[in-house]
């Protein structure tokens, strides 16, 4: 892994790539020529199984020959076959966004060329290939892909990743790219907002990055939990009191809608509210007037409202557990977090990030740990029923017991002078076991319906990826020998 990072480090990337050529020997020596800088690559040999791969798989580049056979006009090729690497551009274009395209023709002539950048194509290169000059050209294109990526987080989050990992918004997730893309939308506006999500998904970052890209930003933000207080003590909070309003009352004290006048108000678990307190809420967002304990007369207050729940609202309404008039006064504008086994691509940096910062905490100046593939993958893989909060704390827990191991001297380190090396070892048993980290929703549900022969591919590429290319790692942490993971190689066109 260490050597993987270095390579990474020196500006190459280890892409997903997708050729699609009918010449297998030709698709052999490309997929060999792109595998000596660990580049990962699938083959297939018509557009109808291109098709098939772009579905189900994730490429960063697409590598497609210009003219192939037809399977009989039912992939939309033309009958010499002329035009079937346009239509894979094509394609590519609708399924996979993302991904860059080159063409291969032995047919270099100026028409094709043109239209093959009128279907997208990063570039276009001519048989017989240069394989130094293809290899370079391929990875431009994966460079490109990864440099749009970064791109993409810092003009579409801006300040929302200033502070990433523990204590800001990690978004590398398209589900999460469209979270911040919402959070955007709505921050200029003073529609209240609902976010909703299982407990531990990261509903009050998401409410804080709402008030620092609002208007409103210089303004207080305060967060109050519903379900945290008695219902006395919560209207106290929120409305305040005058003196002598009841028992120890010796002096007036306003509410956090006072308070936060001008600024961002965030209710958590709206949901635990009782209803009598949802009537004096409704109240005071319909008429923007709060009136303390113990007094007659009204005070105005300017407040964002947004609150969030891990409850189904609508549910509770249909049985008279929620307000409907409260509800659709809230829900100006919803945004509803997934859960943290549906954005698994995120979970290795939020576990790099977090690492960073449990051991700047516990000692300052130290280098992150380095957190092994079969740490990260056993992470990765398990469906973390209390989300990002609970992988958090396993991070944590993790980092303690590494440094415990070290006597808590990780400056000094292990072998080497290294500072300690995160593996499977440190992952709590419930984590580590076997049966908590086989997906029965989320994810799996995206599955249903997919071949059993497209998910073994799947986790072959994706490990594979991991590994940066190296198939005895690869195979060791898919459970299966070298030989066989070769055989699966050669079987299902992955080189």
């Amino acid at each position: 892994m260490a050597e993987d990072a270095s390579r990474r480090s020196k500006g190459s990337f280890a892409a997903q790539v997708l050729i699609v050529e009918d010449d297998t020997d030709h698709a052999d020596v490309m997929a060999d020529a792109l595998r000596k800088p660990g580049h990962v690559c699938t083959i297939v040999s018509d557009v109808a199984r291109a098709l098939d791969e772009l579905r189900h798989g994730a490429f960063d580049v697409v590598v497609t020959d210009l003219r192939m056979p037809s399977s009989g006009g039912a992939d939309g090729v033309a009958a010499d076959g002329s035009d079937a690497g346009l239509r894979v551009l094509d394609a590519v274009r609708k399924l996979q966004p993302g991904a860059e395209t080159i063409m291969v023709t032995a047919h270099g002539d100026v028409p094709t060329a043109r239209a093959a950048f009128k279907h997208g194509a990063y570039d276009f290169i001519e048989k017989p290939l240069d394989l130094d000059v293809f290899r370079n050209l391929v990875g431009r294109a994966a460079e490109t892909v990864m440099l749009r990526h970064e791109a993409e987080e810092l003009d579409e989050d801006g300040e929302l990743i200033q502070h990433e990992g523990f204590e800001g918004i990690i978004a590398g997730s398209e589900p999460m790219r469209r979270i911040l893309r919402s959070v955007r939308t709505v921050a200029g506006s003073s529609l209240p907002v609902l976010i909703t999500g299982e407990s531990g998904t990261g509903k009050e970052l998401i409410a804080r990055a709402i008030h620092r890209n609002s208007p409103r930003s210089k303004g207080r933000f305060v967060a109050i939990n519903c379900a945290a207080e008695a219902e006395n003590l919560l209207e106290d909070q929120l409305f305040g009191h005058v003196r002598g309003a009841f028992t120890g009352a010796e002096r007036d004290r306003e509410g956090v809608f006072e308070y936060a006048s001008h600024g961002t108000l965030f209710l958590d678990e709206i949901g635990d509210m009782p209803l009598a307190m949802q009537a004096k809420l409704l109240r005071v967002l319909e008429t923007g007037e709060v009136v303390r304990l113990g007094s007659n007369d009204p005070r105005r207050t300017d407040v964002r409202f947004v609150s969030a729940t891990n409850m189904d609202l609508k549910a509770m309404v249909s049985r008279g557990a929620f307000r409907g008039d409260l509800f659709f006064r809230i829900n100006g504008s919803t945004i509803s977090l997934p859960p943290l086994r549906d954005r698994r691509e995120d979970i290795p940096r939020i576990v790099r990030h977090a690492v960073a910062r449990f051991v700047e905490q516990a000692a300052p100046g130290t280098p992150p740990f380095e957190v092994t593939d079969a740490a990260m993958m056993r992470l990765t893989s398990y469906n973390w029923p209390g989300n990002v909060r609970q992988l958090l704390n396993v991070v944590q827990n993790m980092v303690v017991t590494a440094i415990g191991e070290a006597h808590g001297d990780v400056r000094s380190g292990g072998p080497g002078g290294q500072p300690p090396v995160l593996d499977t070892t440190h992952i709590p048993d419930d984590v580590r076991s076997d049966d908590a980290a086989v997906p029965d929703g989320g994810e799996g549900a995206s599955l249903a319906g997919t071949s059993l022969e497209q998910i073994e591919k799947r986790a072959i590429r994706e490990t594979l990826r991991l590994t940066g290319g190296n198939r005895e790692h690869a195979a060791r942490l898919l459970g299966i020998g070298e030989r066989t993971l070769y055989r699966k190689l050669k079987e299902y066109g992955l080189r």
